[in-house]
């Protein structure tokens, strides 16, 4: 059966199609995956610009070369784009940077000498905590010194009311005060300040150790690395038991939980009013990762002390702008003393914050449509005699869990991740839909997880042992369901 709705789209389009502020790219064969994964110089040629904390932008590389050129920088340094002044501050603090030159721009610079392991640290910091500086700042910033011919054309919230629009809406959908509400530049830079807050706050009572909960995503382990010496990790969110026996012992020394909900890319789902009791009895904050969740599908309300998501996926819909919030519950007693978190974030770019303050608009519409295509794509893998192993929101193992915090009978999370009786590299360069990184878009979009966000872990045996050990499939396919028409979906993977 041939379907019409999807087709091939080249390697290093981007997506979505021809827009330059996409933070996703297609790699439409695994072959693609594998040679992005070890940089090599043809797909480097294809591969132009990719999710933003992880591909620099060409609208920053012409602009750090403009930087360079305008403060006549040696060439023994780097100069290295940052959000903001604070963003320096931090991480100059962080990797004793003195900046040779005053610099004055509308946004953070930092000389870091070339061809030391200084600047090795400095970039991973910055893509670990996202601190990088919006694409839409760079192109304004060239466009009036005449170094671009056009911007790109977008629809626009308007600026007055842009950042009212946004943080109403999330503080409506979370049922939240609007001041409970912090908008930072990604999420990985929500997740950065809720535990920059949490160490600044917890290390004078002698909690200084972070509990992970589950297996996280990549870079919220690296933050977690960053500022608690001291973190442990309970890979199975399902034997609570474990987790209750060493709180019993060492409860008294953590300072906070952080799970997600569901999870990344497995989509379980933790015993949340059990842990929940946990984190009362022996007084820990609880972090929640709502980004699956949508504040739309889960109410999570009575356990999160706090809040992240990242709005670059279901929040905006079509994967054009790096956004996060870090939200304060107004239950717990941290949202009394909001400034402890607050004042880490970064203030995102205005013209992000209206491009989104626009697209957040059909957020709670945009989750309808997705959740109810969810449902019926699983309905469907369930029968389907290519599929191996179905993981999704309602998986047997989790299914209690998550059905305690559905809003409504309805509310499947977008997600579904699979694993297939065929060969994989058959299957993922067969099929047309999007493939590349980032989720949560409007369009169906497919990633080879675990090649591109472990491929360190693919390409060894003690890696393979690992991702076995916490049962993570190598060929595992995650499927962020799209609005499309469910039956030309179905019709796409009827090709397989």
């Amino acid at each position: 059966m041939n379907s019409t709705t999807f087709s091939h789209i080249p390697c290093g389009q981007t997506l979505p199609l021809n827009n330059i502020h996409a933070v996703s790219v297609s790699m439409p064969n695994l072959q693609d995956v594998i040679d992005y994964e070890e940089q090599t110089p043809q797909i480097l040629e294809k591969i132009q610009s990719a999710y933003p904390r992880f591909v620099m932008h060409p609208y920053l590389k012409l602009l750090a070369s403009y930087i360079k050129e305008k403060y006549k920088v040696s060439d023994a340094y780097e100069v290295v784009l940052l959000s903001s002044q604070k963003a320096v501050n931090v991480v100059s603090n962080k990797y004793f940077i003195h900046n040779k030159i005053e610099i004055n721009e509308p946004f953070g610079v930092i000389l870091v000498q070339n061809g030391t392991t200084q600047l090795q640290k400095v970039l991973k910091f910055i893509q670990h905590v996202g601190y990088n500086l919006s694409s839409r700042l760079a192109q304004e910033y060239l466009f009036k010194e005449g170094l671009l011919a056009t911007r790109h054309d977008e629809e626009y919230e308007d600026e007055k009311t842009a950042y009212d629009t946004l943080t109403k809406t999330l503080a409506d959908a979370y049922n939240q005060p609007q001041k409970n509400v912090c908008l930072t530049p990604s999420g990985m830079n929500a997740v950065y300040c809720a535990l920059r807050g949490l160490k600044s706050i917890q290390n004078g009572n002698g909690k200084t150790k972070l509990i992970q909960l589950g297996w996280l995503y990549l870079d919220t382990m690296n933050i977690v690395e960053h500022y608690f010496d001291e973190n442990k990790i309970f890979y199975d969110i399902n034997n609570l038991d474990l987790l209750e026996d060493y709180l019993k012992t060492d409860g008294h020394t953590i300072s906070a939980i952080i799970t997600e909900i569901p999870t990344n890319p497995l989509l379980q789902t933790v015993d949340l009013p059990r842990l929940k009791a946990l984190c009362i009895r022996y007084n820990i904050l609880l972090v929640i990762d709502a980004t699956f969740a949508t504040p739309f599908n889960l109410d999570l309300k009575p356990y999160a002390d706090i809040y992240v998501e990242s709005l670059t996926k279901f929040a905006c819909g079509n994967a054009d702008v790096l956004m996060g919030a870090l939200i304060l519950n107004e239950n717990s007693k941290i949202s009394m003393i909001s400034q402890e978190f607050f004042k880490h974030a970064d203030m995102p770019y205005i013209k992000d914050i209206q491009r989104l303050a626009y697209e957040i608009k059909n957020y709670e519409s945009r989750m309808k449509i997705i959740s109810s295509n969810t449902k019926k794509l699983v309905e469907y893998f369930k029968t389907a005699p290519f599929i191996d192993e179905i993981f999704y929101c309602l998986s047997p193992k989790y299914a209690s869990n998550y059905e305690k915090l559905m809003i409504n009978k309805d509310c499947y999370t977008g997600i579904i991740s699979v694993t297939f009786k065929k060969d994989f590299k058959e299957v993922y360069d067969k099929l047309n839909f999007a493939k590349g990184p980032s989720l949560g878009t409007e369009f169906t979009l497919l990633m080879p997880y675990t090649y591109l966000a472990h491929y360190d872990l693919v390409t060894s045996q003690k890696g393979q042992e690992f991702l076995k050990e916490i049962g993570l499939p190598i060929n595992l396919l995650r499927i962020s369901v799209g609005v499309e028409d469910i039956d030309e979906i179905i019709k796409e993977f009827e090709r397989i």
